[in-house]
């Protein structure tokens, strides 16, 4: 598992800040971790319901996370109903935030929580704080570290909006040589469209999902020449549309049933030895960037270092339908709970985690004070989740303590994409049973 320890990325903030006190601190209603369309879409939320003081903090200079270089359309068709360029998505919602009077402390990293810092003696899993974060008198401390300082937060509630990252090649354990030119996403879109880079020569995408064609058209749009899209399904996980515009456009075929085995390369880039997995056959193909995309991890090292409830299957906090975790007051969304959506999905779930916030700030626990949302355990079995299962049509089944409470239709079942359920079964659930489990018939 490819994880980037908290402690390392305080020691790299706090660099050079020996002898500064911390400061006397601050105390909010609420502190959402992450300013991406998650976090910022919550603050937005919760100052609208009348929730109190917010702070969100956020190690990035800018707010407004990954669409920020994201360069290409399609964002908010969901959430803002209609559709804009990532960046502009992006500036939408820190202005919206800004504008409703959250605190956005940018800049600024979470280095522990209940007041400990990264001065302190690593615990559990080497993270400061990672005891669990616990509350006294019903407030939940963190610390906030940044170029000004050390700071410390007490806050009612906490959300955490820490998103999810992809796995790059050495998670993936891709044997090989190590030269300059293999990269993420995330990398590749950094140098673009913030770096404004220019990235010619022949370049190789790993995987066939949305970020995938993404990442196919920053390249594009930097110079380079995409060869294929590489992906060990037996197709691509994307929208249809977007294999076409590939195909048409860009005249960039997909590669199915392939993995890299090998990359190849002393001081530059050569290329990557492929090889299919229906027949075995190798193959080297000549290369200057190779970029893996996609293969999700949520950014969850706070999540276990608070203590939460992991759930196994998503590999984030577990949460319930009101999206709070197992720390009374701690609540988690967007990408942290269900990697990988799109940015519009991600903020239409900060939005409805500021409304069990809000309800949980009102009567202390969140259920039975409209309108607050209805609160109930909820796992689902695989493989629906992060599934290996192609499906045209599926039968979905919701069940509680061995009552079945509705029966749903999926039109198609993908892998790396969501399947989606109705909520209208939650009326016949009974909030103090057993967990609900969302299973295929």
């Amino acid at each position: 598992m490819n994880t980037r320890p908290l402690t390392t990325r305080a020691a790299e903030v706090t660099a050079g800040q020996s002898g500064q006190p911390a400061s006397p601190g601050v105390t909010a209603d609420v502190l959402i971790v992450g300013a991406g369309p998650t976090g910022l879409a919550a603050a937005v939320e919760l100052r609208r319901l009348g929730a109190g003081s917010v702070v969100v903090a956020d190690r990035d200079d800018e707010a407004g996370g990954i669409p920020r270089h994201s360069a290409h359309t399609g964002f908010g068709a969901r959430d803002l109903r209609r559709v804009l360029t990532g960046p502009g998505y992006a500036r939408y919602y820190a202005d919206a935030a800004a504008a409703a009077g959250a605190d956005i402390r940018l800049g600024t990293t979470v280095t522990g929580w209940g007041g400990l810092s990264a001065s302190d003696p690593p615990r559990v899993g080497g993270l400061p704080g990672a005891g669990g974060l616990h509350s006294a008198g019903g407030q939940h401390g963190a610390t906030l570290t940044s170029s000004s300082g050390v700071d410390t937060v007490t806050a009612r509630a906490v959300l955490l909006a820490t998103g999810c990252r992809e796995r790059p090649r050495t998670a993936r354990v891709v044997p090989g040589d190590r030269p300059p030119g293999v990269m993420t996403t995330g990398e590749l879109q950094r140098r673009v469209y913030l770096g404004g880079q220019e990235l010619a020569g022949r370049a190789l995408v790993v995987g066939a999902e949305h970020v995938s064609f993404s990442a196919m058209v920053t390249l594009a749009h930097a110079g380079a020449e995409v060869v294929a899209l590489v992906t060990d399904r037996p197709r691509h996980t994307s929208y249809s549309a977007f294999a076409l515009g590939a195909s048409w456009r860009w005249h960039v075929p997909v590669w199915s049933s392939t993995v890299v085995r090998r990359v190849s390369g002393r001081g530059r880039l050569d290329g990557a030895e492929l090889a299919d997995l229906l027949t075995g056959e190798a193959r080297f193909v000549p290369c200057d960037l190779l970029v893996f995309t996609g293969d999700w991890i949520p950014d969850h090292e706070l999540a276990r270092a608070a203590g939460l409830d992991m759930d196994p299957g998503t590999r984030g906090p577990a949460v319930d339908t009101a999206l709070a975790t197992s720390v009374p007051g701690v609540f988690a969304a967007g990408n942290l709970v269900h990697a990988a959506e799109t940015a519009d999905v991600a903020a239409l779930g900060g939005r409805h985690a500021a409304r069990g916030i809000a309800a949980f700030l009102r009567d202390g626990h969140g259920p039975g004070s409209a309108p607050g949302p209805v609160r109930l355990p909820l796992t689902a079995e695989p493989p629906l989740l992060r599934s290996d299962v192609f499906a045209r049509l599926a039968r979905l089944e919701v069940w509680q303590d061995g009552r079945r409470l509705a029966t749903g239709v999926s039109l198609g079942i993908k892998p790396d994409r969501p399947v989606r359920l109705g909520a209208s079964w939650t009326s016949q659930a009974d909030p103090g049973g057993g967990p609900v489990t969302v299973r295929l018939a």
